[in-house]
């Protein structure tokens, strides 16, 4: 059996080197602050914070979150202190440690993103965007930037020009094809893709027959979406070369694994942290005491592993 010591979990995206693919999903994790009783940042691969715009934002109405048969439904509606609060509050207190910060990205025009990629790509502090795609763009009467590959291709180059940060785009589910999505994607010059980002979902209350959200839908994660985000990677790792981070419904080391076997290179863990503060913690450790006992030295030996034919009975 290898030791534990001597496995290798080093993952580069882009230019940037994580010391392993372990991370927390945006919109689960605050702004970093938050897990720092419970979390040791040092070991994390990366922390990636909530999602930010240009201006602060309020978010939607509650209710905004209920709980589901194996998962929740959000419609926080990208509440955020707005990029320069977080810059000048926030990213000081990530600066103490030995860990990378990923800054979620999100804007309503395309101009939006490039702004605010822009304005964080000049705080010391901050080694990747993740671009969150899935948001409306208002110029085109709300219609998801995420659900056209043309549009992704844009916003992923207009992006690439305005920073020298590796560039990460996050997918959405809600699409036909979400390897055509990332194709587009790779073609503009993304450093990677991260999928996948919530499923679109709606819960009623059938006492008052009125949605239990506000905004009548909302966002699925959790348990629930895991087979659907596994089959999705599996999908992009066929078609892109550049690497993939994994997310939707890990909640335990086994589902991190499973996400390395069908070609993600890191994982997020979202609602996970929402149950149990170390989550990551557990994870990490897991994914390390699966390795030794697999006998595998590299981590990059386990990503993309997946056998299709299952061996035969004898």
């Amino acid at each position: 059996m290898v030791n534990v010591r001597d496995i290798k979990t080093a993952v580069k995206i882009g230019s940037l080197v994580l010391k392993n693919p372990v991370m927390p999903a945006s919109g689960t994790f605050g702004y970093g602050e938050e897990f720092a009783s419970f979390v040791d940042y040092n070991l994390l691969g990366a922390i990636v914070v909530k999602g930010l715009s240009l201006e602060p934002r309020a978010g939607n109405p509650p209710p905004r979150i209920i709980e589901t048969t194996g998962g929740m439904l959000n419609a926080i509606g990208m509440e955020n202190i707005g990029v320069h609060a977080f810059i000048k509050e926030k990213l000081p207190f990530l600066a103490q440690f030995n860990c990378a910060v990923i800054a979620n990205v999100y804007g309503e025009t395309v101009e939006e993103y490039q702004k605010v990629a822009e304005i964080l790509s000049g705080a010391k502090g901050v080694h990747a965007l993740e671009i969150n795609i899935s948001c409306p763009n208002v110029k085109k009467g709300g219609i998801a930037f995420g659900t056209d590959p043309d549009t992704v291709h844009d916003i992923t180059g207009k992006v690439k020009q305005a920073t020298n940060l590796p560039v990460i785009v996050k997918l959405s589910p809600n699409v036909t094809d979400i390897a055509e999505i990332a194709v587009s994607a790779q073609d503009a010059g993304a450093d990677a893709v991260s999928l996948i980002n919530t499923l679109t979902g709606m819960s009623v209350d059938i006492i008052s027959r009125t949605s239990n959200i506000a905004n009548l839908t909302g966002g699925l994660s959790g348990p629930a979406i895991k087979p659907i985000a596994l089959r999705m990677v599996w999908e992009v790792a066929k078609k892109v070369s550049i690497p993939i981070i994994g997310i939707g419904g890990i909640m335990s080391p086994e589902d991190a694994v499973e996400f390395l076997i069908v070609g993600a290179s890191a994982i997020q863990v979202g609602t996970a942290n929402l149950i149990n503060p170390l989550a990551t913690m557990d994870i990490l450790e897991g994914i390390l005491a699966y390795l030794e006992v697999s006998d595998i030295m590299d981590i990059k030996d386990l990503v993309g592993s997946l056998k299709t034919e299952r061996p035969r009975e004898e």
